[in-house]
């Protein structure tokens, strides 16, 4: 059966929410910071689930050959707009990460705003994390960006909602599952006389969880942060930033 993010309706629905200019308006920020953090001026991005393109679109400004690989045509149409009213030219690549691959490509790869550990078989993550490494040079780094386990566990709320700038009602209905391993979350817009529901799940990482399956692939060195900046990881940072290098 197809998996919930092979729904392009899903995208469509909540990219407003998901993706607000002010969400956009971080992406300059946060690639200052991305970069301070690997330490590289140039060369060749991979950005893997790339979405609308907040980081593709930004790298490339700075003169970094850049490829964006997402499999939601929906997203990928957002990104080639936006990289048209950029000025910048970026590779965008529709295609599933578990299957996208191409050796020695890559000085840099990300994954950002937790687009990692989407499946149901959790041992594709490995397959993703494989191709990663096969796809950067010697050297190359891999910076990944996903909501912190930790965190979660102390902070977690079964239900949350929020109005938004256009008047409409968000409620998030959350379930962790599967021995703390899973978080199955479950959307609902209330938009004038339209109710919107939508169910998705994913993997949650713990540090220890995603150092150890990136050294299982090869990744080296694998440092933890708890967010773009480089401040340590731990119980109060709510992102998990793993870097490993090739």
């Amino acid at each position: 059966m197809p998996e919930w993010f092979e729904d392009d309706r899903f995208w469509s629905t909540w990219y407003p929410y998901m993706f607000t200019q002010e969400r956009f308006d971080q992406a300059e920020g946060e690639v200052d910071q991305l970069l301070a953090l690997v330490g590289i001026e140039g060369g060749s991005v991979l950005d893997l689930a790339c979405g609308p393109g907040r980081h593709a679109i930004e790298l490339a400004k700075r003169g970094f050959k850049v490829t964006g690989v997402d499999r939601s045509p929906f997203l990928l149409s957002k990104a080639v707009e936006r990289a048209r009213e950029a000025d910048v030219e970026v590779e965008w690549v529709e295609e599933d990460m578990r299957t996208f691959e191409r050796r020695g490509a890559f000085d840099l790869a990300i994954n950002m705003f937790t687009a990692f550990g989407y499946f149901d078989d959790k041992s594709e993550d490995l397959e993703v994390l494989n191709r990663l490494h096969i796809s950067l040079v010697n050297d190359g780094m891999l910076v990944i960006d996903v909501i912190s386990k930790e965190w979660l566990a102390k902070h977690f709320m079964p239900t949350s909602s929020n109005r938004t700038e256009d008047g409409s009602l968000v409620i998030n209905r959350r379930e962790i599952f599967d021995d703390w391993t899973r978080i199955r979350n479950e959307w609902i817009l209330l938009r004038g006389d339209v109710v919107e529901t939508f169910e998705f799940h994913h993997t949650i990482y713990s540090g220890q969880e995603l150092r150890d399956r990136l050294e299982e692939v090869g990744f080296a060195g694998v440092k933890l942060f708890g967010d773009l900046e480089g401040n340590a990881y731990g119980t109060d940072a709510r992102r998990l930033i793993a870097l490993g290098r090739k």
